[in-house]
C-alpha cells in the first residue's frame, strides 16, 4: 500500500470525515487521495487559517475535521489555533509537509523551518516529526490521541519522508 492511501485509510479508520486542504508539492499525492476518498468530505482552502475555520465549522457540526497544509504558513494560522482551535479545545489533526530543511531548493522556504517547531512548542501543541516512510505507522496514535485529548496536534512530514522535493 502506498504511503497516501495509508494515511487516508488511517483518517478514515478514525472517523475523519470532513478534510480541508492547501496546495502543496509535496502533499499532492495525500491531497489527491483524500479527494478521491469516498469517504471524506474534502473541501480545498485558499489559506491555511481559512481551512482552520473550515474544520471548525465542521467540528461543531459535528464531525471530526484534519487539515493538509505547508508548515510556511503556521505563521498566519497562530491566532487561530490560539483563539479558536485551542480555546474550544478542538482536536485538529495537522498533517504538515515540513519545507525548508537540507535539499530545500527554495530559499524563501528556509526562513519558517527555522521558526516552525519552536512556534508549535510555543503554542503547547503536540508535534511528531516523519521522517521516513516506516513512521507513518505512528500516524493511528496520534490521531486517536488528539480526539482523546481535545487537542491540535502537529505531523510535519519532511521531503526524506516524502521521498524528495
Amino acid at each position: 500500500m502506498d504511503i497516501n492511501t495509508r494515511i487516508v485509510n488511517d483518517l478514515v479508520a478514525n472517523d475523519i470525515e470532513f478534510v480541508t486542504t492547501v496546495p502543496c508539492k509535496q502533499l499532492a499525492g495525500v491531497i489527491d487521495a483524500v479527494e478521491a476518498s469516498p469517504d471524506i468530505y474534502h473541501i480545498p482552502a485558499n489559506k491555511e487559517d481559512e481551512g482552520m475555520g473550515l474544520c471548525a465549522g465542521a467540528f461543531m457540526g459535528g464531525k471530526r475535521p484534519a487539515i493538509i497544509m505547508q508548515n510556511t504558513a503556521i505563521g498566519v494560522t497562530i491566532n487561530t489555533l490560539v483563539t479558536l482551535t485551542q480555546f474550544y479545545r478542538m482536536p485538529l489533526p495537522m498533517l504538515i509537509s515540513y519545507r525548508g530543511e537540507l535539499g530545500e531548493p527554495v530559499a524563501c522556504q528556509v526562513e519558517m523551518a527555522v521558526h516552525t517547531k519552536a512556534l508549535l512548542a510555543q503554542l503547547n501543541i503536540p508535534t511528531y516529526h516523519f521522517h521516513r516512510e516506516e513512521d507513518v505507522e505512528e500516524l493511528d496514535k496520534i490521531l486517536k490521541y488528539t480526539f482523546m485529548c481535545n487537542k491540535p496536534v502537529a505531523i510535519l512530514t519532511d521531503a526524506t519522508f516524502w521521498k524528495g522535493y
